[in-house]
């Protein structure tokens, strides 16, 4: 897929000529500079919307769905917050509160079935 990547990036340089500002990145703009959050959500709407599924996706949908399917699983509530990248559990909480039910169910019922 890298490979892939990089013949369809070596084309866009050849295509860009003299506008290729090379900062010697893997992902970059269509003219070799650093991507930004406008050029991630312009790119993710293009994608959504080749596989017909709307463009009003946005990049931090996929956060939320990451939450809540490693919360269906009864990941601990601590790895979801480490694997999202918060620095405190309090964070994933707070933002994530309705993808974490599960998971914080399941704790309660599992300190029910000890404190009976």
């Amino acid at each position: 897929m890298l490979r892939e990547h990089r013949e369809r990036q070596d084309k866009d340089q050849q295509k860009a000529d003299d506008s290729w500002k090379d900062h010697d990145l893997v992902f970059c703009t269509g003219i070799g500079t650093p991507l930004d959050a406008g050029n991630i959500r312009r790119q993710f709407r293009a994608i959504t919307a080749a596989a017909d599924i709307g463009q009003g996706w946005t990049p931090q949908e996929l956060r939320h769905t990451f939450v809540s399917l490693l919360s269906a699983t009864g990941t601990p509530v601590e790895e979801i917050a480490r694997l999202a990248g918060h620095s405190s559990t309090r964070t994933t909480e707070v933002i994530y509160r309705r993808e974490l039910r599960p998971v914080l169910t399941r704790g309660a019922e599992a300190m029910d079935a000890i404190l009976s």
